[in-house]
């Protein structure tokens, strides 16, 4: 099963490396949490905080390896869990906990691919492996992510797929070697996978 997960993260890179060009008869993207009704919004952060989260409102922020950080357009609500047990944290985007469909976030969480040999910032390389981004401006070493001034994690690194799907890239990675951050997400999650 883990190669066909692969597999289709290889689809849809291949789909999303156009670059914008996609075929007319494909299909639109899955709508994010911001274009989602007011009703499922309120009924994903109702979800979020029944299952033992607190929901985090983050806002795309550019240049966060410096004093000078710049806002970006939007927001994102996120379902934070934290650990009683060790105070450790998770993240998940609340569109990606609360839908009932296979998204690639929750199957590269619920799936466990290896790792891998990754330099530098393993949680950043181990998203970028699996067909995701948490980069913001690339490798300019300008930084950047999902940040609330509010949060113990100001400045959140999350894995976004193409499916526009989302997950902290470090409790994604830590998952694959067997850790838990703040919940098994499997637990809370409404998507069930069949295996």
């Amino acid at each position: 099963m883990k190669l066909q997960f692969l597999a289709l993260l290889g689809v849809a890179s291949v789909a999303f490396a156009g670059c914008g060009t996609m075929a007319t008869n494909a299909s639109p993207p899955v709508a994010t949490t911001a274009s989602a009704p007011a009703v499922t919004r309120t009924a994903a952060g109702a979800y979020c905080k029944q299952t033992g989260g607190e929901v985090v409102i983050r806002r795309p922020v550019y240049g966060s390896n410096s004093s000078n950080l710049l806002f970006l357009a939007g927001d994102r609500p996120f379902c934070q869990y934290t650990s009683k047990k060790d105070g450790s944290r998770i993240h998940i985007l609340l569109e990606t906990l609360y839908t009932t469909k296979p998204s690639l976030a929750a199957l590269a969480y619920i799936l466990k691919p290896a790792v891998g040999s990754c330099g530098g910032n393993p949680a950043s390389c181990y998203c970028t492996l699996l067909g995701g981004s948490d980069q913001f401006g690339g490798d300019s070493g300008a930084g950047g992510g999902w940040y609330n001034k509010n949060s113990v994690d100001q400045t959140l690194e999350a894995c976004i797929f193409p499916d526009m799907s989302s997950i902290d890239s470090w409790g994604l990675t830590y998952h694959a070697n067997g850790i838990i951050r703040g919940i098994n997400l499997q637990k809370v999650m409404r998507y069930k996978y069949p295996g």
